[in-house]
């Protein structure tokens, strides 16, 4: 006899649906389909909420989520920090699956459409801390990545946080954040309730 296939999993507080979640079933059932890689949950998300889990920001009242994806880092930010969270995706399809997402959690997140070389220095001013997981994947992404993290230290954005599964493209722009902005490249795994490892470059900037 086969089991049935599992629908959720709950990571530090969160609840994150699988693809056959009722929930995310419904959404696919209406014909949306995200046409970037938001897909599914990236496991790297899970790196980025034990970091934060363990390391509490100083400052998180407003945090952008920047490609977001399903979302579940921003809403692991509203729900455990009370933080006013922007979910931004270049990708208008994964919101609905960020909805989701966020109500099976009882929060909520704004959204915002936009790819990372159009977030401007004055709209990354209004957030304390920025946070991303899995956006450096392709080796054009590296510069438009890097000049974000850029823009976001100008701004005055106090915390910013990468996480990546340690692609050679992601270490390429993290350690172009390392020689300009002394960030850090912390390796990072979990292994319980789920196991994922990888990298995070962090920036304190307060």
């Amino acid at each position: 006899m086969s089991s049935k296939p599992r629908t959720e999993n709950r990571f530090r507080g969160v609840i994150m649906p699988t693809g056959s979640h009722p929930a995310i079933r419904r959404v696919k059932r209406s014909g949306v389909y995200p046409s970037i890689h938001g897909n599914k949950l990236w496991k790297s998300s899970c790196l980025l909420m034990d970091y934060l889990n363990r390391n509490r920001p100083q400052h998180s009242r407003s945090v952008i989520d920047v490609g977001c994806g399903w979302g579940v880092t921003g809403i692991w930010c509203a729900k455990t920090l009370g933080a006013e969270v922007t979910s931004m995706d270049a990708d208008a399809n994964v919101f609905p699956f960020l909805e989701a997402t966020a109500e099976l959690n009882k929060v909520e997140t704004n959204h915002m459409v936009s790819r990372f070389e159009k977030l401007t220095t004055k709209q990354l001013s209004q957030y304390d801390m920025l946070v991303a997981a899995d956006i450096c994947f392709w080796d054009e992404l590296v510069n438009p990545v890097y000049n974000m993290v850029n823009r976001a230290v100008k701004a005055g954005v106090k915390h910013i946080l990468i996480a990546d599964p340690e692609r050679p493209t992601f270490y390429e722009m993290a350690e172009r954040c390392a020689d300009k902005h002394c960030a850090d490249i912390v390796g990072w795994q979990t292994r319980s309730p789920i196991k994922a490892s990888g990298a995070i470059m962090v920036i304190e900037n307060a």
